[in-house]
């Protein structure tokens, strides 16, 4: 929010001169005020009425816990006295606000009100007393309407009209991996124009809180690395919120963020909204798309809305006892067969994204770790990073790739999601070894004459890449994942554990 802004030039009597101020009294206090100013402007003149080296750019001064703004304009003719004109523009900001928005702002005045002195000495032939006058109406008008609207129209004269814009400035997107799964928070449909990018009007509506971004390039037929880019897009406004791949062979456990869920029946009210299942006689028709965000509005992509004509809602309580019942140690299948009655008409996809979307559920992945020496294969962790953009983003060329399907709520919930085919036999016969370390390895026998397939697999073990990431990378199935570890032998003897963190 800006503080004040304020209008200075150069008097050839008195030096340094604050000519006009909004608000009233901020920076020089006249006689009669009582009022104390955000700081003192003598301290700092030397600064907003520069030497003419340093007015060529914006300059920056705090003082008094203020950020001043300005950017000094030096005109040279002998029609002036002293053969220049000096004068500054600023603008006050508190010295903890982000100013990178207002940079431009400042730049955008000096250069304007330095074309009008140019063509008519809009600025030196204004003779109105302090306060008063066109400039005054200027500063008031600039500082009411940024303050309130984040942009003005300004008319300055029958062929000048002043035109600015506050854009804010957002944290750079984190890094987007072709494991993630991009989850919707606004309705997407209602923000395209004519105008957007042909990639984003085809990943569109493959944006639906299932599809990772490789099955969204993939879906949508486009080069992985322009549907990277625009996601990235997506994420650096906030209209995308990344997820990890649902499975039920996935372990969620709560945080200490769950009280505040145990102590809001507003939110226990949202949540079961959100995941109570509707009994419209259509429902089953529709692909049960994530296209909602937590509060159960949707994206406009066609999905139905969570909440409207379903039966009854489950209580808090309900949900809170279901929320506690995940744990470390435990995956979502044995926790909807421990659960079943509770689940009734409970949308558990739904359930585990509310958490997580809110924060007091977190996932637990599995990392894989080579424990013993390899041999010629292998790689670093920045290595194996490089390797892995190499992968997806050949995958278009590749004729023998096996793709990653996208899947429905229905073939999650038969099939344990496409993306990651776990089935029961997998939690107890290769899931138990592998979740307490022991996932031995027996050196395979090669035939002779056939060649070696190369080892795409070992420079993913270096525990810094979960399931996830693996399963998407190398386009496999968790399941023929934990079968590549049990032969996988590092080149002579080698062994791998799983860890779950």
């Amino acid at each position: 929010m800006i503080k004040a802004i304020f209008f200075s030039k150069f008097d050839v009597n008195e030096g340094p001169k604050v000519l006009h101020q909004v608000p009233a009294n901020s920076i020089v206090p006249s006689a009669t005020s009582a009022q104390s100013p955000l700081f003192h402007f003598p301290d700092v003149s030397s600064y907003i009425i520069p030497r003419q080296e340093f007015c060529s750019g914006i300059l920056t001064v705090v003082a008094n816990s203020y950020r001043i703004l300005g950017h000094p304009v030096c005109l040279p003719s002998p029609l002036y006295p002293r053969n220049e004109f000096l004068f500054n523009f600023c603008l006050v900001l508190d010295s903890a606000t982000e100013f990178s928005p207002h940079l431009t702002v400042t730049l955008k005045l000096a250069t304007l009100l330095r074309t009008l002195e140019e063509q008519s000495h809009f600025l030196s032939r204004d003779a109105s007393p302090p306060n008063t006058g066109k400039i005054y109406a200027l500063c008031e008008i600039l500082l009411e309407d940024l303050n309130n609207y984040c942009e003005c129209m300004i008319p300055i004269d029958d062929y000048n009209t002043l035109n600015i814009k506050l854009f804010p400035t957002y944290s750079p997107p984190p890094p987007l991996l072709p494991h993630h799964v991009p989850l919707s928070t606004v309705r997407l449909s209602s923000l395209v124009d004519q105008n957007w990018d042909l990639t984003m009007l085809l990943i569109l509506p493959h944006i639906n809180g299932v599809n990772s971004v490789a099955q969204i390039a993939l879906a949508a037929d486009a080069d992985y690395q322009l549907v990277r880019k625009a996601i990235r897009h997506l994420l650096y406004y906030d209209c995308i919120f990344l997820l990890d791949i649902f499975s039920f062979s996935a372990i969620y456990a709560p945080t200490a963020e769950l009280a505040n869920f145990v102590e809001s029946p507003e939110l226990q009210d949202e949540c079961a909204r959100y995941v109570t299942i509707p009994y419209s006689n259509d429902y089953d028709n529709h692909n049960h798309d994530e296209n909602t965000n937590a509060s159960g509005s949707g994206n406009g992509m066609g999905a139905p809305m969570l909440g409207d004509e379903s039966g009854p809602l489950i209580s808090g309580t309900e949900l809170v006892q279901l929320y506690c019942g995940l744990k470390q140690g435990q995956s979502v299948r044995h926790f909807c067969i421990e659960h079943a009655a509770a689940l009734d008409g409970i949308d558990v996809r739904r359930l585990i994204t509310f958490g997580v979307i809110k924060g007091f559920l977190y996932r637990v992945h599995k990392y894989a770790i080579a424990t013993s020496p390899r041999g010629n294969g292998g790689g670093s962790s920045s290595s194996t990073s490089g390797s892995s953009r190499k992968l997806w983003a050949a995958h278009r060329t590749s004729k023998n790739t096996k793709q990653p399907k996208a899947t429905t709520q229905g073939e999650e919930e038969g099939d344990d999601d496409g993306e990651q085919e776990n089935d029961e036999d997998e939690d107890d016969d290769a899931g138990e070894d592998t979740e307490s370390g022991n996932a031995t390895q027996q050196q395979p026998t090669e035939k002779k004459g056939k060649k070696k397939k190369p080892d795409l697999l070992t420079p993913f073990l270096d525990g810094t890449h979960c399931f996830d990431e693996i399963c998407t990378e190398l386009q496999i199935s968790e399941r023929e994942l934990v079968a590549r570890l049990k032969e996988w032998n590092g080149g002579g003897g080698g062994e791998v554990q799983i860890i779950h963190r």
